[in-house]
């Protein structure tokens, strides 16, 4: 009996020891697990940019979890990309969707306007939040756990005046979204650096982010005699604008900024004619890490979303695990510290997070060729 006994007790501490082992490895590797929800427009006129951030996410993660890497990478939310459908209320509602599933940190959006409302949570949260293509400054104004791989509106705006400087072009007409950040803090910077750099501002015009007739405003434009019009909008209303604004007569440059990228320009290829927009990467780029996302991204998911969203979110899988290295281990807290002015060479440049969590990157002015997006040249920020 007391054989048996001592039997059953050895038995129950083996079995203890190992369910305790067992623990032991699952936290140990749970500890070496990012868990990361991401944001991004899946449905309506810019679900371009959530495919292409999907695919991208899809393809990191893929990669970083094969890899002998130390850190590796869940994405919550079933691995999809939650919808905030370029609306401040979705994007609310895909935070706090995301955020009851406990993860590390939160990757988007890509729209200023949908980014900010989720900052303000994040903040409250203590939550990292790595924006990906939200280039209004207030972003990350918002806390110290916000942070954004790419370039922010002023640098933005100075890069596409100092090109129109460049190009020899004297007079802007400017149109503008009123309703939305991203637009409103692009017009803003380029006005300022516009100034600077001695270009006339013939006149500022508004429009909102649904309308599809310009015609008022590229009547003005012709009649104002600029030479160049500078349209910060993104990109389901930029085809519109172009072909209104040329049917009128104008036959300057219309330049934009990156949320002209994926436009569609089926038909109106002549009309794109010095038509330019500054961008976070070029897929023309010669940098063996882009040709190899491009080569990889195009055998599996083809190229009409291959978009610089795809590449931002993709260098933001690999930011996450980087911070992990940097700061030993996967809780927000360590991602954070190790996120903090963090060097970065990625798919859209070498990166540098400054004390401000904005970076400090390289940005690339695209213009089109028979409606394809071309890449023209690259601006090296100034150290």
């Amino acid at each position: 009996m007391k054989k048996n006994m001592l039997s059953a007790t050895v038995a129950l501490a083996v079995s203890a020891s190992m369910a305790a082992g067992m623990t032991a490895t699952v936290f140990a590797e749970e500890d070496n697990v990012i868990r990361v929800g991401a944001v991004c427009a899946m449905t309506g006129g810019s679900a371009v940019y959530g495919e292409g951030a999907q695919n991208a996410i899809d393809m990191a993660v893929e990669e970083i979890n094969a890899s002998d890497s130390e850190y590796k990478i869940e994405i919550v939310n079933g691995g999809k990309v939650a919808d905030d459908a370029k609306d401040a209320k979705q994007a609310v509602n895909a935070y706090n969707s995301l955020k009851a599933e406990a993860p590390e940190a939160i990757v988007g959006s890509f729209f200023s306007s949908v980014t900010l409302p989720m900052a303000e949570l994040a903040a409250e949260d203590n939550m990292l939040l790595l924006a990906t293509g939200a280039t209004n400054t207030k972003v990350t104004e918002i806390g110290p756990t916000i942070f954004r791989n790419c370039f922010i509106d002023p640098f933005q705006g100075e890069m596409a005046a100092k090109f129109a400087n460049e190009q020899g072009y004297k007079k802007a007409f400017i149109i503008y979204a009123k309703d939305d950040d991203y637009s409103n803090g692009l017009k803003d910077a380029f006005v300022e650096s516009a100034e600077a750099y001695g270009i006339e501002i013939a006149d500022v015009a508004e429009c909102t982010t649904t309308d599809t007739d310009f015609t008022a405003q590229a009547t003005n434009a012709v009649a104002s005699e600029a030479d160049f019009v500078f349209y910060p909008c993104f990109l389901d209303t930029v085809p519109l604008l172009v072909q209104q604004v040329r049917d009128a007569g104008f036959e300057g440059a219309i330049m934009g900024g990156d949320g002209w990228d994926g436009s569609d320009t089926t038909g109106l290829e002549d009309y794109f004619t010095d038509c330019y927009f500054t961008n976070h990467y070029s897929s023309e780029d010669t940098a063996p890490a882009v040709q190899e996302f491009v080569t990889k991204y195009t055998e599996k998911y083809g190229d009409e979303s291959l978009n610089a969203c795809a590449a931002l979110y993709y260098d933001a899988m690999y930011m996450l695990v980087e911070a992990a290295k940097n700061g030993g281990g996967t809780d927000t807290e360590s991602l954070v510290a190790g996120m903090t002015q963090m060097k970065f060479s990625g798919v859209a440049g070498d990166i540098y997070l400054d004390e401000n969590n904005n970076a400090i990157k390289p940005v690339v002015v695209n213009t089109y060729e028979d409606g394809k997006i071309k890449w023209l040249e690259t601006i090296v920020p100034e150290e």
